[in-house]
């Protein structure tokens, strides 16, 4: 029993830890300043600002809640530890079944500690951000075009499984199957610090469904993502670098086809950066989308620059996004998911394609987080 208590208090301690390092009491000050907002009388007149403070009130709410939880089931465990040691003392040779399940109901604490420290790894100042998902299809015709709306159903799957909601922005459908392109905007908390993981080329091998002989094929596709900023992010973007085009969005057909000429194309020319959106109702609101679009894609691109430069000193190359394969998946001749940047693997190819993204995800967040520090 002194062992297991031992263990508890350094269970607590990294807990304490943790949560420091999180700012947990900065989580406790950011909610209460979101619940007096939500008490003003005007609250509801913005119903879309509404929405999303009450929203961050409760992803901020689950999250502090998990960590007391935890802080309490850890009293609540060295509490009756601490009874089963003072009869150990005396003498009383304690029950195996209880000692086996106080040891038990341990390794479960420090399993939900693990799953909570995850969060320690997201250290980059727009993580916690909702994330802005484009994936384009690559080489491959046919096949590249199904290939990218079968990337856009995992990471809806993977979406599903966080509780965040997934708005399409822009879709490009392909010729006979697929999709050439999606924008999706992710909203949801740390939806960012999880989807960068993602950004890079994904290979997908497999027999394609679209060729008569069965012959196995290579498809490929891009993934960008980038953090959606807040409205006093410092990116300058001068109007004379824009070009503006509007055009009319595409639907499905009958009612859902925009008559007007809505949706909109802005390329940046100093970098020739193109974002599109057709999905809300006006071209001034498919612009501004647009534009935050554009703002936080420019910022990546500084990020990136000042990243290269540092990696240039250190006598290291980076490849740029179409050179920096994230990922293959096999499906023939064998079953097997691998992530080239760290090497972690899987032969559960359906399970990862319906969103079990998360242990890839870790895995990257931990190679980063190493590699940054090694450097």
């Amino acid at each position: 029993m002194e062992n297991l208590l031992k263990n508890l208090e350094s269970l607590r301690a990294r807990v304490k830890k943790t949560a420091e390092l999180l700012r947990l009491e900065g989580m406790r000050s950011e909610l209460q300043g979101l619940e007096r907002q939500m008490q003003e009388p005007q609250f509801w007149q913005d119903q879309n600002k509404a929405k999303q403070v009450s929203r961050q009130a409760a992803e901020l709410r689950e999250e502090i809640k998990k960590w007391d939880d935890l802080g309490k089931k850890i009293r609540d465990l060295e509490a009756l530890v601490a009874v089963a040691q003072k009869e150990e003392k005396t003498g009383t040779k304690l029950d195996d079944t209880l000692v086996s399940e106080l040891v038990g109901r341990f390794k479960e604490l420090e399993g939900e500690f693990d799953k909570l420290e995850f969060l320690v790894l997201f250290n980059d100042k727009y993580d916690v951000s909702n994330a802005v998902l484009t994936i384009h299809a690559g080489t491959g015709g046919t096949d590249a075009q199904d290939w990218a709306q079968m990337l856009e159903r995992m990471y809806l799957r993977f979406c599903e499984s966080k509780k965040w909601s997934a708005e399409a922005l822009e879709r490009s459908v392909g010729g006979e199957a697929g999709i050439k392109s999606v924008t999706l905007k992710i909203t949801g908390r740390w939806a960012y610090g999880y989807l960068k993981s993602e950004a890079g080329v994904h290979r997908l091998v497999r027999i394609s469904p679209f060729d008569a002989e069965k012959m196995r094929h290579t498809s490929f596709a891009l993934v960008e993502a980038v953090p959606e900023l807040p409205a006093t992010a410092a990116v300058e973007i001068k109007d004379e670098d824009l070009r503006v085009d509007v055009y009319r969005s595409s639907g499905a057909g009958g009612q859902s086809v925009n008559t007007t000429d809505s949706a909109v194309r802005i390329v940046h020319a100093p970098t020739g950066i193109t974002v599109t959106c057709q999905n809300e109702r006006s071209q001034q609101q498919n612009k501004e989308t647009a534009l935050k679009i554009l703002k936080a894609k420019l910022f990546q691109l500084e990020e990136q620059k000042h990243f290269a430069a540092e990696a240039a000193l250190r006598g290291e190359t980076l490849a740029p996004e179409w050179g920096n394969q994230a990922r293959s998946y096999v499906m023939q001749p064998y079953k097997m998911v691998k992530d080239h940047r760290t090497d972690y693997e899987t032969q559960g190819v359906e399970s990862v394609l319906d969103g079990k993204l998360e242990e890839f995800m870790e895995s990257y967040l931990r190679w980063r987080k190493r590699t940054t520090h090694n450097a």
